[in-house]
């Protein structure tokens, strides 16, 4: 029996397929022009604090512990903050989406997101003021959260800058403009140096201050970043034209309302994935010194590497929110898929990277010839190898949770969080670790469960959501 195939048929699923690969070639190019910026910016970030480090290291150890419980204050308050002004990328990205014109919308959500900055730095550098009372009621040692609090207390001045350059810094990015920041950050890496450097040790005729001048010195450098980036706000063609100061005094409720429903849920997602570490971190004290150590060395390799597939989110978040501002769930469920891909492949990369290399990665940090060192590195090379085995699913969940803040759903998403590393991740660090008796290993596996069954429902979410059919209907 001859069998007859139909030309035209052939020939259009050809043409169909051969589009389906160009829209995906041109999403993932159009993405990483916004993402490679953001993933430099996010690794110069590490830096500043790096330097911290290195420095205060040099000083004393109690001086590098107290400024470490000092940011550790800091961070969980700068969070609070943080939420409102990520959700401007989000909002921006609808607003051009839907009307590339309506320069009115994005001025008055950028002059609200400084307005939510404000408000919340008040209480925020009130409650950092007391971080010593914190502290004590947390049982830390009296002589650490003394020091602490001498870190903490100039530096608090800074937070509301900190938080300013972020409104300044998502409204560049959602105008497609990721290297402006990148930029005022590198400048910024050289500034915390210096002052870091005049402040603590007492250089370029300067005081020696110490723990007090470290603060000083990073509330100095947030503010630097902030005047910085308004200068270059200023002086950018495409960023000026926006005029985002212009009636400045003038409120927009509806925005200001928005900014608060979508950035509050974003805030607390972040804090329930930062204490779930922080939480980790305590339970390493209950197995001594080497866990601990071997901990946090073993914690700072996989933050570097993910920071690339959190500037891919970030990313996304804007490319998905463009799509879906003009209705478009088809192009916003290919800008996140592209973007959930290019960071499977990344992370791909890094967890077998970390597979074969533990050891020499560990060495790094420590000298393999002091026998005090053997097994801080064992332990590290551990948990290095528990990295490997959560690298994808760690760029799966802050890609996918990204790309649902474009889609501007941030409520779920913050209790997919709750459940997945509470509910799900700090149980099994407990009963692996305490209950079982694994230890630091049991802790770890905790983390990389939590990590999965975020990604598992982080993914299943932004597909229910940029589903066809929903727009449809």
């Amino acid at each position: 029996m001859t069998e007859f195939v139909d030309l035209d048929v052939v020939q259009t699923a050809g043409r169909l397929e051969r589009f389906r690969i160009s829209a995906w070639a041109i999403e993932a190019r159009e993405l990483m022009k916004l993402a490679g910026p953001l993933v430099i910016t996010q690794l110069a970030q590490m830096a500043i604090l790096t330097t911290d480090v290195m420095m205060l290291g040099r000083l004393s150890t109690e001086a590098l512990a107290g400024a470490a419980l000092g940011n550790t204050v800091f961070y969980f308050s700068w969070l609070f903050g943080l939420g409102p002004t990520a959700a401007i990328s989000p909002m921006i990205a609808h607003i051009l989406g839907g009307s590339p014109n309506n320069r009115a919308g994005v001025r008055a959500v950028v002059r609200m997101g400084f307005w939510v900055t404000a408000l919340f730095s008040v209480p925020l550098m009130l409650f950092l003021l007391f971080a010593k009372d914190v502290l004590l009621l947390l049982g830390q040692q009296p002589n650490l959260a003394e020091a602490a609090s001498q870190f903490v207390r100039p530096l608090s001045f800074g937070l509301p800058f900190s938080l300013g350059f972020q409104v300044l810094r998502n409204y560049a990015t959602a105008l497609g403009r990721p290297k402006t920041s990148l930029w005022v950050v590198a400048v910024t890496i050289l500034f915390n140096a210096a002052a870091d450097y005049a402040l603590i040790f007492g250089h370029f005729g300067m005081p020696k201050l110490g723990l007090v001048g470290s603060g000083i010195a990073s509330a100095s450098s947030y503010t630097f970043c902030f005047l910085a980036m308004t200068g270059v706000v200023f002086a950018s063609r495409d960023l000026d034209k926006y005029r985002i100061f212009r009636r400045f005094f003038r409120p927009d409720w509806s925005k200001f309302a928005e900014l608060f429903r979508l950035g509050m849920p974003i805030g607390v997602t972040m804090i329930f994935e930062a204490m779930l570490f922080n939480a980790s971190t305590l339970l390493m004290g209950t197995f001594g010194t080497a866990s601990v150590a071997a901990h946090q060395v073993a914690l700072n390799v996989p933050s570097i590497t993910f920071m690339v597939p959190l500037g891919i989110a970030m990313a996304a978040t804007v490319r998905v929110g463009l799509a879906a501002g003009a209705g478009d769930l088809k192009g916003a469920r290919l800008a996140g898929t592209t973007a959930l891909t290019i960071s499977i492949a990344f992370m791909s990369v890094a967890a077998v990277i970390l597979a074969l290399f533990p050891h020499h990665i560990a060495a790094l940090y420590f000298s393999t010839n002091a026998a005090k060192n053997a097994e801080v590195l064992a332990l590290t090379a551990v948990f290095l190898k528990v990295a490997a085995a959560f690298q994808i699913a760690d760029g799966i969940q802050v890609t996918a949770a990204l790309s649902l803040r474009g889609l501007k759903d941030a409520r779920m998403p913050m209790w997919i969080a709750a459940g997945s590393y509470w509910l799900a991740g700090f149980p099994v660090c407990i009963g692996l670790g305490l209950g079982l008796g694994w230890k630091g290993l049991g802790v770890w596996i905790g983390l990389a469960f939590a990590l999965i069954v975020a990604a598992i429902l982080m993914c299943w979410r932004f597909y229910f959501l940029s589903r066809e059919s929903r727009q449809a209907g």
